[in-house]
């Protein structure tokens, strides 16, 4: 037995949402590690922001602005790509969040549509762009905790991410034979930029349900996705990691 460490020269990844926040520190994980990135996000300022701060990697990533919710979109994405997809993680997501009384169905279509649909749509669209000579094909799929015990005010959101971690147990069975792993991540409260924003009581008063007494940090989900990505994860399948200091206990 040998301790771990994660390498992944000559792997290329696939990031959705990767310009900011959570899957920000995805990408500059994956590029830390020697991979490559290609980022697909929506939002343009982002993908400019995440160029300015990646540039000492500037050879190993490649930027695409994509609505994940449009196939044209998407197919457009992924014949731009400059190599074979080693790794794929679906992490775009947004949130509309309003109690089910006040919820109306724009709410419900547009996280529907970005958070379930638009994984489809990624994933559909690059099977056939993964190396065909590779038996260590990863997909990885962000969750949510709230897709595992439901949330006031996230009907939606909460549907969409339960979702989430069916496709990814289906796709377990059906793509396993052909050198794919698929897995899901549970992230629990995270500290991110829009986190960080709000009153110290808000965030105090969500640390104090957690077990371990803290928050999440954007490293936290990196650390796991790099985990599920490498050769030493191989055989984990159709799983869904909880990352959310004990949570859902």
């Amino acid at each position: 037995m040998k301790n771990i460490n994660f390498s992944f020269t000559n792997k290329n990844a696939v990031v959705t949402g990767g310009a900011s926040g959570i899957g920000f520190e995805i990408t500059r994980s994956f590029l830390t590690a020697g991979g490559n990135v290609s980022i697909w996000d929506y939002s343009e300022q982002a993908l400019n922001n995440a160029k300015t701060e990646l540039a000492p990697y500037a050879n190993q990533i490649h930027l695409q602005q994509i609505d994940v919710t449009n196939r044209e979109s998407v197919a457009k994405a992924a014949a731009a790509l400059p190599w074979a997809v080693d790794i794929l993680v679906n992490n775009a997501g947004i949130t509309r969040d309003k109690s089910f009384a006040k919820m109306g169905a724009e709410d419900w279509d547009a996280v529907i549509s970005t958070n379930l649909t638009g994984l489809f749509n990624v994933t559909k669209t690059l099977l056939e762009k993964f190396n065909a000579s590779s038996t260590h094909k990863r997909i990885i799929n962000i969750s949510s905790v709230v897709g595992l015990y439901g949330n006031f005010g996230q009907t939606n959101y909460a549907a969409a991410k339960a979702g989430v971690i069916g496709m990814t147990k289906t796709w377990g069975k059906e793509l396993g034979r052909k050198g794919f792993t698929s897995n899901a991540i549970a992230p629990g409260f995270i500290m991110t930029a829009m986190t960080k924003a709000m009153p110290k009581e808000v965030l105090e008063g969500m640390a104090s349900k957690v077990p371990v007494v803290r928050l999440g940090e954007t490293e936290d989900i990196a650390n796991a996705v790099l985990f599920l990505a490498s050769e030493q994860a191989s055989y984990i399948n159709g799983t869904v990691l909880s990352v959310d200091g004990g949570i859902v206990l």
